[in-house]
């Protein structure tokens, strides 16, 4: 039985506290590696892996700090962030530039390659990886000038996505006719209302898309999505100076553009390749779409809408689907409480993979927050914290952010643990939150990442759980899990009624698989528009006008329904600009063939396999960042991935 260090427990005291620790950490940190480098004997156990302890503990605190700023959002939360966030970059950056650090690498891994562990050979070979990106040999004015770019990307990367918060909660419609809402569910009704009886919507995105989906009004639909799609407009500039950073970063390491650089890091070999797959992609689905739009603007004219709008497309969508299917995603909205629906996906990966996820005690930063327990084989091998609801202080969207990586730290193991959250409609005393299928579905993509992290059996941090996991792979999981939650046999877990407690209903359930795939082809344009133009921005430096017209033209190649003159969805485009996407985008899609060939390798198996299970937590969700995510799959499945299976999951095949 292995000997288990407690959890450590999501501290309480002040900012300013927490900042001051990250600020120790970062110099007990410099004073290690200094008497490393001075007194150590050069092999990994005594040499890379009380390194690597150090580190852990560093990215274990900041991560309080960075944590905190996106779940609660504060001025005293963006000061004290702002405040280190340079220190730890610079350290970060020296670090990545250190000369002597690089050779200690090189000589450990030139005379222990052979007897090291696959996972210690990755670790080192991402740091060798990791020095040169870092600019280790470059002539020191240039290492310098590296080092400057570094710093103030970062500080770019905090500005544009606090500039998008910012125009995000600054934003509200008003609305006093019932009239204008009258097509909208209650729920959202009830969510949007203000206590004099008129409504107000904002650009969050629960209350944004609920007024595009059902809001019937088409002057505040145009206002709304005007107001969304023009966000932020100051982050033009700031686009201007990142890429050009970006541009002079790549070219001091010697690479000819930043999608070169940003390659270096995938699994993907030439930003030539990638932009052939996206194209191949985007030619197969294209007449999928053309049929799809040609439906929803024939639908539109029996609306009374002549020409259709991307403000209309949300609202002609969800009438043509219900049309069509006799389907309102929010008939299944009463089936999909909050809390039975996690539940009763814990039950559903309990049967899939054999884990238990159970309640436990702990600390947390909002007394919504929910604590669990992962056991396997009857022990407690990871923890996961729950955040699911949306609030004022908190950034849109959801993610997955991973707190601490499985370690061994002497004869004792410290276990993972991740924060998964997500902005589903708030619950308040009499009113549960009641989740859309697509919520569900986000609830599951998290999830396949947290799994990702929790269930690592590597033991060295650089390179366990989602660590060490190159860009272009680390979807895989998410993406993978995330298909199941359309089949009947998940649903059956936890669709069922919040109040009758009655199953969802037969058709229901078939409405909701027929529906999934519902414009599917619109939906890939548009995620392959984003992709394209993330990966031709980063070919060079470009202007904010230049910017405008790649994005143009990349929309007149690649779209069907060219969205308007005023829509910058550029300077809201956080996943590139502040979210570690750049140039990495297409990521997105690539992951995703990955796991629909995944998926109906179960599918084809009837969904519950033993030996299948077993084959991809062993081989994917265990070993994490420890080997090449493409040799993973291939000991996974046994084979290449099938390229047809991502067209196949859209039902995009002739």
């Amino acid at each position: 039985m292995e000997a288990l260090l407690p959890f450590k427990e999501f501290p309480n005291h002040s900012l300013s506290n927490q900042k001051e620790i990250v600020r120790n950490c970062i110099q007990s940190s410099k004073e290690l590696l200094k008497k490393l480098l001075e007194n150590s004997e050069l092999t990994y156990s005594k040499f890379i892996k009380p390194l690597n302890d150090s580190m852990q503990d560093l990215h274990i605190e900041f991560t309080v700090l960075s944590h905190l700023n996106s779940v609660q959002n504060s001025e005293e939360s963006k000061s004290n962030y702002t405040e280190i966030l340079p220190e730890i970059t610079e350290f970060y950056s020296e670090l990545g530039q250190n000369e002597e650090l690089n050779k200690a690498y090189l000589r450990i891994y030139d005379s222990e390659k052979m007897k090291l562990s696959q996972a210690q050979k990755k670790v080192l070979e991402d740091g060798i990886l990791h020095f040169k990106l870092g600019g280790v040999g470059l002539e020191p004015n240039k290492k310098k000038r590296l080092q400057e770019i570094q710093l103030k990307l970062s500080d770019l990367d905090n500005q544009f996505s606090q500039n998008v918060l910012d125009a995000t909660n600054s934003f509200e419609m008003k609305i006093d006719s019932e009239e204008d809402v009258k097509e909208l569910p209650e729920s959202d009704r009830a969510a949007n209302k203000n206590e004099d009886g008129t409504y107000t919507f904002t650009l969050q995105f629960p209350s944004y898309i609920a007024y595009m989906t059902y809001g019937s009004n088409r002057s505040k639909r145009e206002e709304l999505y005007k107001a969304y799609v023009t966000r932020a407009p100051k982050n033009g500039k700031l686009i201007e100076e990142i890429l050009d950073l970006r541009n002079e970063e790549a070219q001091l390491l010697g690479y000819s553009n930043f999608a070169e650089l940003s390659l270096a890091t995938k699994v993907a070999d030439t930003p030539q390749m990638v932009l052939d797959f996206l194209n191949e992609l985007g030619k197969k689905t294209r007449p999928f779409a053309v049929e799809e739009l040609s439906e929803l603007k024939e639908f539109a004219r029996s609306l009374g809408i002549e020409e259709l709008q991307p403000f209309d497309t949300a609202y002609v969508s969800e009438k043509l689907k219900k049309r069509k299917y006799d389907f309102d995603e929010e008939q299944t909205r009463p089936y999909f409480e909050k809390n039975q629906v996690v539940n009763g996906t814990f039950q559903f990966l309990e049967r899939l993979l054999g884990i238990r996820l159970e309640k436990t005690q702990g600390l947390v930063w909002n007394e919504k927050v929910e604590v669990y327990d992962l056991k396997r084989n009857g022990q407690v091998r990871a923890r996961l914290y729950l955040d699911l609801e949306a609030r004022k202080d908190k950034q849109g969207g959801a993610w997955m952010n991973n707190w601490a990586a499985r370690n061994q730290v002497g004869a004792e193991i410290a276990r993972p643990s991740a924060f998964v959250v997500c902005n589903f409609p708030s619950s308040k005393k009499d009113v549960p939150s009641l989740l859309k299928h697509s919520d569900v579905v986000t609830f599951f993509h998290e999830m396949g990442h947290a799994l990702h992290h929790l269930c690592a059996e590597i033991e060295e941090p650089p390179v366990s759980g989602i660590n060490g996991v190159e860009w272009d792979a680390v979807e895989f999981p998410s993406q993978f899990l995330e298909n199941f939650a359309y089949e009947p046999e998940v649903l059956q877990f936890f669709a069922f009624h919040h109040i009758s407690k009655e199953a969802m209903p037969q058709d229901l359930v078939s409405k909701l698989k027929g529906t999934k795939n519902f414009l599917a082809g619109l939906g890939v344009l548009r995620q392959l528009e984003f992709a394209i133009f993330d990966m031709r921005i980063h070919f060079g430096k470009h202007s904010e006008d230049e910017v405008q017209n790649i994005l143009d033209q990349v929309r007149q190649e690649v779209s069907v329904l060219v969205p308007p003159k005023y829509n910058k969805f550029q300077n809201s485009f956080s996943h590139i600009f502040s979210g570690g996407y750049a140039a990495g985008y297409y990521s997105y899609k690539w992951a995703e063939l990955l796991a629909a060939d995944a998926f109906f390798a179960f599918v084809d198996k009837g969904l519950f396999d033993p030996k299948l299970s077993e084959a991809y937590r062993s081989q994917i969700l265990a070993k994490g960042g420890s080997e090449n995510a493409m040799d993973l799959f291939r000991k996974f499945l046994g084979r290449d991935p099938n390229p047809e299976a991502l067209l196949k999951l859209y039902d995009l095949v002739a």
